[in-house]
């Protein structure tokens, strides 16, 4: 109930880093596997396709979360974090998730044309991790904002992405200004 009461969306950042529980804390939160045994997450997944990536844009690089191992793979070190969004306070901000839909876990091929309808799902589930790292935020004293305007076609070649791949929405989190 605390959290609820507590979640919020901010806008203005402290510059320092998360320590590293509370990333691993963070995702975990978000799209952790809770339950090892039929790898089912923290979230809930359409059809259980599980088909959301979380990328994640730190100072140090960018990163593709491991929810099995509970990690973090880089997959370059330029500092993204600028571009991750249109808001000045992205490029400040200690970290940007980026929730991207591999819809190759869905079925379409390199080439196959990505329609609204074949991304309902992809964007209820990106909800639904978004609300429960908005949850964890609020029960830490962090802060965070859920941002639809991203920059996708600016940003996915600097991700690195297949066509097949969908940028759906970004989200900030950090020490708030208080």
């Amino acid at each position: 109930m605390d959290a609820l009461n507590e979640r919020q969306s901010i806008r203005e950042y402290k510059s320092d880093d998360l320590t590293r529980q509370q990333l691993s804390n963070l995702l975990w939160a978000g799209w952790g596997i809770n339950r090892q045994a039929d790898m089912k997450r923290t979230a809930p997944s359409s059809r259980n396709m599980q088909e959301i990536d979380v990328y994640v844009a730190l100072r140090s690089g960018l990163y593709l979360y491991d929810a099995v191992n509970n990690s973090l793979k880089q997959i370059h070190n330029r500092d993204i974090r600028k571009i991750t969004g249109t808001q000045d306070f992205v490029g400040n901000a200690p970290v940007n998730l980026l929730y991207v839909a591999d819809m190759a876990k869905l079925g379409k091929k390199e080439g196959d044309q990505i329609t609204d309808s074949d991304l309902l799902s992809s964007w209820a589930n990106s909800a639904f991790i978004s609300q429960n790292i908005y949850l964890y935020c609020a029960s830490e004293g962090l802060g965070s904002v859920v941002r639809g305007l991203v920059p996708r076609d600016k940003l996915a070649p600097e991700m690195e992405l297949r066509p097949n791949q969908v940028i759906i929405l970004g989200q900030t989190v950090g020490v708030p200004v208080k």
